[in-house]
């Protein structure tokens, strides 16, 4: 898909449907293309776990989810996003700038943003939702202490009309010196 075409068509998803689903293969593919994002001194601490299978998707849903996200994600993959911490924007353990595990949080947020943008060139949607219990989800998918859970992400195909909501004018988010 065309670059400019893809950005303007990616939004947020909030229905999808029950008659096709995500592959391993799928997400393989996005976590792949995620990859290619930079991080700190090429760090690559960003993490994904897929819960692609039925049950533990709805065991997921139901219990790490607030019941709205929940009743948005249905029917759709859920993947959780964590990236292992103290490393990005450390050296020898100590942060480099007053940002520390900021910098984490940054490097996955460039990742989860290629991740978006593969899965809609892939005709798939997703919601990213930050909404979720950090420690059901630890528990519940063996997600080690070290890493530092960020979002949960909804991957399915689309089930409702994308509303394209107006966007700000460079004129308001752009300064030039």
């Amino acid at each position: 898909m065309e670059f400019d075409k893809l950005i303007h068509e990616r939004r947020s998803i909030r229905k999808y449907s029950a008659d096709q689903q995500v592959t391993a293969a799928q997400i393989d593919e996005i976590v792949t293309a995620a990859a290619e994002a930079p991080s700190w001194k090429n760090s690559q601490t960003a993490r994904y776990y897929a819960v692609l299978s039925t049950p533990l998707r709805e065991e997921v849903a139901r219990t790490c989810l607030p019941e709205r996200n929940a009743l948005k994600a249905e029917h759709a993959a859920l993947v959780v996003t964590t990236f292992v911490k103290d490393v990005a924007g450390f050296t020898n353990g100590q942060p480099d700038n007053e940002c520390g595990n900021g910098w984490g949080f940054y490097d996955l947020g460039l990742h989860n943003a290629l991740f978006l943008l593969k899965a809609k060139d892939l005709g798939l949607d997703t919601l990213v939702m930050g909404l979720r219990d950090a420690d059901v989800l630890r528990s519940l998918l063996k997600i080690p202490e070290s890493e530092t859970i960020g979002s949960v992400i909804a991957v399915g195909y689309g089930d409702q009309p994308a509303a394209r909501p107006a966007r700000k004018s460079t004129a308001e988010i752009l300064k030039f010196y």
